[in-house]
Formats: C-alpha cells, structure tokens, sequence
C-alpha cells in the first residue's frame, strides 16, 4: 500500500476504541499516533534499513563510459559466487545522474532459460521516468554474459535502473540453484508483528496503555496491509527469519486498492466518531452499506476483471512489481 493508506489506516483502526475518540474530542493528538505508527514499519526499512544493508559488490558505472558488458560480468561473476562458496552474495547497481533532473536509464535482465544476463544501455530520463526521445546510444544491442549455473529469477521483466537510488539483488544457493532477491533489505525485522506488540508496550509504558495500543495496532494493520499483497513480511522476527507469503489477492502499487483503502478508513473514521458521540446520527446498517460494502464489490469485482484481462504475468514477477512499486512511491 502508499503510504498515504496506511496512514489513514492507523487512524480509522485506532477509532474502533471508544476512549481513543473521546480524547481525541477533547483535542488530544491521539488519532495521529495511530497514523504515525502506520507508517513506522515503512520508514524505518526506506530511511535507515536500506542504509545499514552491507553489500559485497557494488556496480557504479561511469556516466561518461557506460559499459553494460562489464556490468553483466560482474553480475554474473556474483551469481556464480554465490552457488560454488554456498555463501550469499548481495550487490548493488548504482543509478546514472546526470543533472538535477536528467537520468541516464540502463536496465538488467536475468534470462534463466538461457543461463544468461543482459544489460542494455536505455534513454536519458527526467525524475518522473519519461524518456527523451533520441537519446538512446546508436548501437544499442544487449550485452550478454553467461552466468554459468541454474537460476531462478525473482523478476520476470528487465529491471529499469533509473531515478534516485538504484536496488540491490541477493542471490543465494538453495538447493541446486542461485535464486535472486530484488530489495532483500525490505519487510525483514521491520514488518514483525513481534515488533509491533514490543512497540505497544514500549509506548504503553511512556503515554499510557491507550496510547500503546493505538501504536501497536496502527503498526500491526500496516503489516497486516501488506500481507495482501505478494511479497509478504516476516511475522514474528526474531523467532522467524523468513518471509512469510502474502495472500497475494492484490499489489501495493496499484491505484484501485490503495484507493479503496483510503476510502474505507475515511468512512470507518466517520462511523467510529458518530456511533462513540453522545447523539449517534448516521443509521447504521443503511450507512454501513452503502459506504462500505458496495464500494468494497464494485471496486473489489473491477480490479479482479482488470487482473484477469491483463497479461499473463509469473507470481515471482507480481511479488518484485509490488515492491518496485513501493521503491517508486517512498522515493517520490
């Protein structure tokens, strides 16, 4: 999800307890706490995860020398790595800048079919990724490189590597094969519901036992959001060290849930403030069904008939879509 929803989510979830409205009616900030914890789990993984992450290898292409098959050897010297010492080997690709709003885009694919990776040289952009039109080098052809040993591949479509910072990739031995993680540092230890249990308490301790449990729920829903999606989270670090897999039923950056989203927490707000005040208005199986139910099939039942007539797309390439999708939205 956006943030903008488990924003709003922290709030709305945090309105289903009577005291948290009656304080909030009597001006106290309360409501924000929830929002905030919402977009904890997020904030931490995008402002100081990623920054922490440790990588054997970091690609840094020269703007005035681009190479691409230097940076597919690379890759594939990696990957090759990583399957013969059994240890994981995670890099780094380094985005191009060349002004304050121009961007020298390449992009790199894994081809398991082949045994291969590719890298190709594509257009100057600007921030909002719209390429110029004839800025493309003249020999444009792939670099290819062999990788030498099976793999299984994480993201179906070539990976654009443009605007602000670029993504990492882990691969890692299981097995027979090296497979690839895309963005290994996200929804580790910050996306633990373990986590949001010890942040409630913490919070508890300091503002309250209200205010601890609007924290913890409003971290809690933001976990629970995302395990919609694809990728999923790691539940219960520090006793799991894994993902656990999301329900896969939507993706974080696609217009209709986050709007849905954003919709029904604006509605749920509405109806925890009215039926919690001392002269509830709103009727409520009328108001229930018309501002939550039907939006909830209308939207719902239109974005599964736009799933279904998109193209056919790999469930590994949806999971690392969903989490491109979130790079995008937290840079912007």
């Amino acid at each position: 999800m956006k943030g903008i929803a488990h924003f709003i989510s922290g709030i709305a979830v945090a309105t289903f307890i009577p005291d948290v409205v009656h304080q909030a009616a009597n001006g106290s900030p309360i409501l924000a706490l929830g929002g905030l914890f919402g977009l904890l789990p997020d904030t931490l993984d995008f402002r100081i995860t990623r920054f922490l992450e440790r990588y054997d290898d970091e690609i840094d292409p020269d703007p005035r020398d681009l190479q691409p098959q230097a940076i597919a050897d690379r890759v594939a010297r990696a990957m090759r790595s990583a399957f013969e010492t059994h240890r994981p080997h995670t890099i780094m690709l380094h985005t191009l800048r060349l002004g304050a709003d121009l961007w020298r885009e390449y992009s790199l694919r894994f081809c398991p079919e082949m045994g291969k990776v590719a890298v190709r040289v594509g257009p100057v952009v600007n921030t909002s990724q719209t390429p110029f039109p004839g800025t493309e080098p003249a020999d444009n052809a792939e670099a290819w490189a062999i990788v030498g040993v099976p793999m299984v591949h994480t993201y179906d479509a070539e990976c654009k590597i443009n605007i602000f910072s670029g993504p990492a990739f882990r691969f890692e031995r299981r097995d027979d094969a090296v497979h690839v993680t895309f963005l290994p540092w996200h929804r580790r230890w910050t996306h633990s519901l373990t986590l949001a249990a010890a942040l409630g308490l913490g919070v508890g301790s300091l503002l309250g036992p209200t205010a601890g449990l609007v924290a913890g729920l409003g971290f809690a829903t933001h976990i629970l959001e995302d395990q919609l999606g694809f990728m999923g989270s790691n539940l219960f670090w520090p006793f799991t060290q894994g993902r656990c897999a999301g329900l896969r039923w939507l993706r974080s950056g696609d217009g209709l849930p986050n709007l849905l989203t954003v919709w029904l927490a604006v509605a749920l707000i509405l109806f925890n403030l009215d039926r919690f005040s001392p002269a509830p208005r709103l009727p409520t199986i009328h108001y229930l069904m018309a501002a939550v139910f039907l939006p909830v099939l209308v939207v719902g039942l239109s974005y599964g008939w736009g799933r279904r007539q998109a193209t056919e797309t790999t469930v590994e390439a949806l999971r690392q879509a969903e989490i491109l999708a979130e790079t995008e939205e937290v840079e912007l």
